[in-house]
């Protein structure tokens, strides 16, 4: 087993991507990234006054969920296909070995909070729907009103733009279309102690059919930690993601050995193996973005994603953006 971290290096790894459209080749635009430190330097915060890695991550995340102006995740989230806003959330508690999450969370601002519920007075891992919106109101939140006002105008362009069959007016050729973007916060953290959590949260992919769940609720794929070796998790096309259980598999290479930085480049080598032929462009190169973060337990971090892109990281002094590693140049 490796040493305990010292409380004055690296204490946790986040990163925030929008990223991830599912376009022909030649269309292929990624989303601008979505970097934040505050849920970095947060949590570092809390972790160096004695905070639980588990607190001090959903605390982390909360400051986004609870920002109306970040449309990635919780209050001002992007709605599904209908109009209404469906939020995903798990956790991973390395020292007790328990797990929480809800998925489909409907009217309920920061589903991190709630997966933590979960994970500490349940028996079970995975709430959804209109269940996990009953166990959240059994204790005390509130059911709120999570579209806001430029959530909405999103939507209602994107509505405008669906097709020529529909009831909708025609847009103009020259009129660009709403980018379909997701937006996702995966937070790891590791104390002095060497004890390891996990938070990702999420309003999962835009304009999505009602009920969808991508990888961000999923244990093992939007996250995973083990206590003796550490914990990884991900932002971008969550299908892609559950099809590799990422968060699992980058846990398990690193166990093997390898850097947090070459278990996501392997992890993300699978995802390309694993893509079918409708989501690859001309040159066998996926049309759509991944990223993969990660911790072990010495404090080491990492990240890699499919084209280039940039993560935050605190090493319980400042936070810093750094470039992950990538696979392929960014298509032109």
């Amino acid at each position: 087993m490796h040493e305990p971290v010292s409380r004055r290096s690296f204490l946790e790894a986040m990163g925030l991507s929008a990223a991830a459209v599912t376009l022909p080749a030649p269309a292929f635009r990624g989303a601008p990234a979505i970097r934040r430190s505050a849920p970095a330097t947060r949590a570092a915060e809390l972790v160096l006054n004695g905070t639980d890695t588990l607190d001090a991550a959903v605390e982390g995340v909360k400051l986004q969920e609870l920002d109306p102006k970040d449309q990635s995740v919780g209050y001002g989230g992007l709605p599904n296909e209908e109009g209404v806003v469906q939020l995903d959330a798990s956790c991973m508690h390395g020292p007790t070995k328990r797990a929480g999450a809800v998925a489909a969370l409907e009217g309920i601002k920061t589903p991190s909070e709630v997966a933590r519920l979960v994970l500490k007075y349940t028996n079970h891992i995975l709430l959804v729907g209109a269940g996990a919106k009953r166990f959240a109101l059994s204790y005390g939140f509130k059911d709120e009103e999570l579209l806001t006002p430029e959530s909405r105008q999103r939507w209602l362009a994107w509505r405008a733009n669906r097709g020529r069959e529909d009831d909708w007016l025609d847009v103009p050729a020259s009129e660009q279309m709403v980018a379909r973007p997701t937006g996702t916060i995966n937070l790891n953290v590791v104390d002095a102690k060497g004890d390891i959590s996990s938070v990702t949260t999420t309003s999962g992919l835009a304009w999505k059919i009602p009920g969808r769940a991508g990888d961000s609720p999923i244990v093992g794929a939007g996250q995973y930690t083990d206590n003796t070796v550490g914990a990884a998790g991900s932002t971008g096309r969550g299908e892609s993601n559950i099809m590799v259980c990422g968060g699992f598999l980058t846990v398990e290479h690193m166990r093997r050995g390898l850097s947090p930085t070459d278990a996501c480049l392997e992890t993300l080598k699978r995802v390309v193996a694993m893509s079918p032929d409708r989501l690859l462009g001309p040159s066998g190169r996926p049309t759509f973005d991944i990223n993969f973060y990660a911790v072990n337990k010495k404090g080491e971090f990492g990240s890699a994603s499919i084209y280039p892109g940039r993560f935050a990281v605190h090493d319980g002094k400042t936070a810093a953006f750094r470039d992950c590693a990538f696979l392929f140049e960014r298509p032109k």
